[in-house]
């Protein structure tokens, strides 16, 4: 077998085989990964994880491996070592570090986790499952046909650089936004393959300025509403989010009595602030599930599918396939979520959880009751905020 004609998936569609070329899957995925990481001036190490992170699969016992565990070609089922999983991720992050040298490690991070999640440097518990430890078997990358691997995939003229946002104490959370990049990249492009039905559902929402537009119709039917002394504070903290909207992004505070209408309020300034400085989606983080279901409530009568809700708490009922399949990142104009959800995310080492990060980029976050955020936790969460 030829290293061109290595495959990154199989899968039966109407009694006929259909695979995926690895040197396609590379490709995509890294124009995908580099597309979302160019938003925080990343392209260049999105692009370079994209086209690395399966490198182990030019291998032939990897090759072996998906044509008999899939059924593909019965005729090496026997072979020894076909049943099991194989090792394909460590080749490309080796590989990182050969190329780059120490900057290729910040990629060896996100290439050896994105399946199993961001490992440890050195692992106290599992010593074999640290990163340092895995970089160390070389066998890996030297089992690769390297003389068959497409020179733009092994050997891209690429030379990522540029200054990490926070410098040291920012690493971690650059690293986790790149590795959702690729990880979000990575599912994408497989599911596109795989299960096409579930890929056309990831897309079809109306963009911020429709919902705008659906806002101000809804908020319009209360200019016909008595001028009580509670309506007229309300109309009066209305009008004041919509001016500061415009003022230059940061962080904002917003202190309104119950009452006051702050959900409806904090909306309007997160959608024309979102507007007038090119944002792509609003992201509302609540403690309380409650509250949650209550603020969902609101927006989907405002906003219709619109509207994403994710916390543990929801009930199925509400979900169809197409929200379901946002929830996984977050890719959706309005986000309706709890507090835990993002802040544990935004700290997190887990596939699952590290995915949305990215489209945290060009957001406009609303941090609901935030005098109920655990005080011992108060810094780290200050600190990743003014990361963000």
């Amino acid at each position: 077998m030829r290293a061109v004609d290595a495959i990154a998936h199989v899968k039966q569609h109407d009694g006929n085989w259909l695979t995926h070329a690895l040197d396609e899957h590379l490709r995509e995925v890294g124009r995908l990964a580099a597309e979302s990481a160019k938003r925080f001036d990343a392209g260049d190490w999105g692009k370079l994880a994209g086209q690395w992170h399966d490198l182990g699969k030019y291998s032939a016992e990897f090759q072996r491996y998906i044509r008999s565990a899939s059924g593909y070609d019965r005729s090496e089922a026997h072979i020894e070592g076909a049943s099991g999983r194989v090792n394909h991720s460590t080749a490309g992050a080796i590989h990182a570090c050969d190329t780059l040298g120490a900057a290729g490690r910040a990629l060896a991070y996100l290439i050896a986790g994105h399946h199993a999640g961001l490992a440890d440097w050195h692992g106290d518990q599992n010593a074999a499952a640290s990163l340092s430890h895995r970089l160390s078997d070389r066998r890996h990358l030297e089992a690769l046909p390297r003389n068959g691997i497409p020179n733009d995939i092994l050997k891209p003229d690429l030379r990522p650089a540029g200054k990490i946002p926070g410098g040291t104490e920012g690493a971690h959370l650059w690293l986790r936004m790149l590795f959702s990049c690729l990880v979000d990249a990575d599912f994408l492009d497989t599911e596109a393959f795989m299960e096409s039905d579930n890929a056309a559902l990831r897309s079809g929402y109306e963009d911020l300025d429709a919902l705008l537009k659906r806002f101000d119709i809804f908020m319009s039917r209360f200019d016909v509403v008595g001028r009580t002394p509670v309506n007229q504070v309300r109309a009066e903290v209305l009008r004041q989010c919509r001016e500061k909207a415009g003022v230059a992004p940061g962080i904002f505070t917003l202190t309104v009595p119950t009452g006051g209408g702050k959900t409806l309020a904090s909306t309007a300034f997160a959608l024309n602030h979102a507007m007038r400085h090119g944002k792509r989606r609003i992201i509302y983080a609540i403690p309380y599930t409650s509250i949650i279901e209550q603020t969902a409530g609101i927006y989907r009568e405002i906003f219709g599918e619109n509207v994403i809700e994710h916390h543990s708490a929801l009930d199925s009922e509400k979900e169809t396939a197409k929200s379901r399949l946002a929830a996984e990142n977050w890719d959706a104009p309005l986000v309706v979520t709890t507090s835990v959800q993002l802040f544990e995310s935004l700290f997190a080492a887990r596939t699952s959880r590290c995915r949305k990060l990215h489209n945290l980029v060009d957001s406009v976050i609303v941090l609901d009751e935030v005098q109920l955020l655990p005080p011992e936790l108060l810094q780290p969460i200050l600190d990743v905020i003014n990361l963000l």
